[in-house]
């Protein structure tokens, strides 16, 4: 295993590319929706892609918060084939594909179609703690997302079958180890909000909601959802990661990379992956130290932190580590990402 330590204190005199200015012509965009026999519904999955001129320009992911991300609707897709990258969303404001538009776009701008379901409940209106807790279901739901893809008529042809990743930040994280091969523990599940040692947050919204872990159906929970189809793995401050049986963390026979956002020593036990990444037999493993778990949103809008304060959201959502802007750290996650799958996906035969 490779360790390196990603360390940015001196500010970036250039001006980094914002991603929502102007429209991303060379990047499309396309709503399916996919079957899950298991969940029982219909799965929206958003996916973007290299594309040629064409279709309706649109931002996804803006919000009384955020800056949304450009991207052209419906676009004719760019001739050949491309590697397939499957996003998990995390939960909460970021709880939806769209959300994840500030680096799904530049992917895309590079070369990959970037395929990501909706996990059903962890979002918006409907939001739920119970399903959002369900974590083993989530896995799932990009197997599904890749049958679909597998089959379908505009995309089919246009991406290589045998070269494709999964990343997944927060949440998202833990289901792109999952489905890499890692399996959840279902008596640490059980007993994950028993007190707010692991994630206060989390754990408290859980408790509010009325919901006990403990008294849920975690019949399944244990469960394997490795799907061999993945050929690498990305794992960005993976959340809830000290729910999964370590030993099975020995047994990920794909390259995996971990990101923990953070300075070492002050990374919450929920998401640290340090150990983790010494576990998997083929694991990167950095930290960027001047980004926070909240350097995952996309870049706040002015007012954002004074409009969430009053509606009482609790956690920092505009607040990095200090030191660089948003998207700044942005440009360094994208740029780490692109050349991780570039690497995996991209090379060989």
């Amino acid at each position: 295993m490779k360790i390196w330590t990603i360390v940015f204190t001196l500010a970036i005199s250039t001006v980094m590319m914002q991603h929502a200015a102007g429209a991303s012509d060379n990047v499309g965009v396309r709503q399916i929706v996919v079957p899950s026999k298991e969940r029982g519904i219909n799965l929206d999955v958003t996916v973007w892609y290299p594309a040629q001129s064409g279709g309706e320009s649109v931002v996804l992911g803006e919000s009384v918060f955020f800056v949304g991300t450009s991207a052209m609707r419906d676009a004719p897709i760019s001739n050949g084939k491309f590697p397939l990258i499957l996003l998990s969303h995390g939960a909460g404001l970021a709880g939806n594909p769209q959300a994840m538009s500030w680096i799904a776009t530049p992917l895309a701008q590079q070369g990959f179609v970037v395929a990501a379901p909706t996990h059903p409940g962890n979002s918006g209106k409907n939001r739920s703690a119970a399903e959002t807790m369900k974590i083993w279901l989530r896995p799932g739901d990009l197997t599904e997302a890749l049958n679909a893809m597998e089959k379908d008529a505009f995309f089919k042809d246009h991406f290589e079958h045998d070269k494709v990743g999964a990343l997944g930040l927060s949440i998202g994280g833990s289901t792109a180890l999952a489905i890499a091969g890692a399996r959840i523990a279902p008596k640490l599940l059980a007993g994950y909000c028993d007190t707010d040692a692991h994630n206060s947050s989390l754990c408290g919204w859980v408790r509010q909601s009325g919901v006990d872990l403990h008294t849920m159906n975690l019949q399944s929970a244990g469960r394997g959802n490795e799907d061999k189809r993945i050929r690498f793995a990305m794992a960005i401050d993976p959340a809830p990661v000290d729910v999964f049986e370590f030993k099975s963390f020995y047994g990920i026979s794909i390259p995996v990379d971990l990101i923990n956002l953070g300075q070492p020593g002050k990374i919450p036990l929920s998401v640290q992956a340090s150990e983790v990444a010494k576990a998997i037999p083929m694991a990167n493993y950095a930290t960027i130290t001047d980004a926070s778990h909240y350097s995952m949103f996309a870049e706040c809008k002015p007012g954002a932190s004074e409009i969430a304060e009053s509606e009482k959201i609790g956690d920092p959502i505009c607040t990095d580590g200090g030191g660089r802007s948003r998207s700044e750290i942005h440009e360094q996650l994208i740029d780490m990402t692109t050349a991780a799958f570039s690497r995996a996906l991209k090379t060989g035969p």
